[in-house]
């Protein structure tokens, strides 16, 4: 008999078997289509380098039409939307540190007067939010070209002296941009900041996911139930080191971000701590929430895949929320990873306490309370 035909032959067999296997497992088969299809779609939406739809602060001093124009020429393309007009300096830059605009633009009382009789640079003040280095280096050098081409528009119409007085070619517009919390442009604030809560949720997850599955497998659940401790004290024992050893990686963080990124601390440590400690038992709630569904480890990965990887990058913490669709914006506060990036960015980099940071730190605290509470009712439900 011909060696070769009879090693094809066992082959094609054990493939058609597998085959036939991989058929009847109508959970691997979901898992290999419907995944990788919603994944795709949402991160080509979500990871979307243009920047636009900036929200955009305004204090108009001079209340002129030049003025008015000039706020129109740094919203006509989009990159920018007024969100907010001011009516000082003080309470744009207090928006600006509550993070509920990403740019500002100071137009000075004598706007008009210097843009109709003065010759030379007539100002007009910039300010960025700069937390995120990528975002705000394409703002300024939006701004730059707003402010050059709205120079080229009016040197047009002055070239025609029907609408104003002549010599009014000399007077043109110089945009002063003023990066704020990172003059310097140091991308790594932006993006350590925002990893520092997807590392927590995500080992939070994975680690309670794979120790209830292997309790599962090894079938010391059983023997757990035999001891004279309750349900209660059982699901505590299991929880409570978790919780403590993914503590330390809160402090291990930090000192990765001084020493090597060198991000500052401009706020409290301890608000810090507290958003981690929110965030790790959201990510043990997921994971635990996880493993009750799942009969075995293999299981419990796949599941997790399917649900870690959207929750890391459909954040903001790596890439700017603006660069999303507009309709996809809002279901970003749905994600606990969202809130502690903003938390973190806003303790570090910006300087600012509970009094800003509360709706953020309530909400990580109803993610903690809500999944934790689902996750172990249901696990005490298997245990009973």
């Amino acid at each position: 008999m011909n060696t070769n035909s009879t090693f094809g032959s066992r082959l094609w067999a054990l493939l058609r078997k597998e085959f036939a296997q991989i058929g009847r497992n109508r959970s691997l088969i979901i898992s290999l289509i419907i995944p990788p299809t919603l994944q795709i779609i949402l991160f080509g939406f979500a990871l979307n380098p243009t920047v636009n739809r900036l929200r955009l602060g305004v204090v108009d001093e001079s209340r002129s039409h030049p003025s008015r124009d000039l706020t129109s020429a740094f919203t006509a393309n989009g990159t920018f939307v007024v969100t907010g007009a001011f009516a000082g300096v003080e309470p744009l830059g207090t928006a600006l540190q509550r993070g509920t605009l990403d740019a500002g633009l100071v137009i000075p009382a004598d706007y008009a007067r210097q843009r109709n009789h003065k010759s030379g640079p007539v100002q007009a003040q910039f300010l960025l939010n700069a937390m995120d280095a990528n975002t705000a280096g394409i703002a300024a050098s939006y701004a730059g070209s707003i402010a050059q081409a709205f120079n080229g528009s009016t040197l047009d119409v002055q070239s025609h002296p029907r609408n104003g007085p002549s010599g009014l070619a000399d007077a043109h517009l110089k945009a002063q941009v003023n990066l704020l919390y990172n003059p310097g442009l140091i991308s790594a604030w932006f993006v350590v900041t925002g990893t520092f809560g997807i590392l927590l949720i995500l080992n939070g997850s994975l680690v309670a996911t794979t120790t209830m599955s292997q309790e599962k497998e090894n079938g010391t659940l059983e023997q757990l139930l035999m001891t004279p401790a309750g349900t209660t004290e059982i699901i505590l024992a299991k929880l409570m080191p978790l919780f403590l050893l993914l503590m330390l990686d809160v402090g291990l963080v930090l000192v990765v971000c001084d020493l090597v990124f060198h991000v500052p601390v401009r706020g409290s440590l301890w608000l810090i701590f507290l958003a981690g400690a929110l965030c790790i038992l959201t990510g043990i709630g997921i994971g635990t929430f996880i493993s009750t569904y799942t009969k075995s480890g293999l299981q419990a990965k796949l599941l997790s895949f399917f649900v870690n990887p959207p929750m890391a990058l459909l954040s903001g913490a790596t890439t700017p929320v603006e660069a999303m669709p507009k309709w996809m914006q809002p279901l970003v506060n749905l994600n606990p990873v969202r809130h502690f990036s903003l938390i973190a960015r806003g303790v570090m980099i910006k300087g600012v306490g509970m009094d800003v940071l509360y709706p953020n730190f309530l909400a990580l605290l109803c993610f903690a309370v809500l999944l934790l509470g689902v996750s172990i009712t249901r696990f005490r439900k298997q245990l009973a």
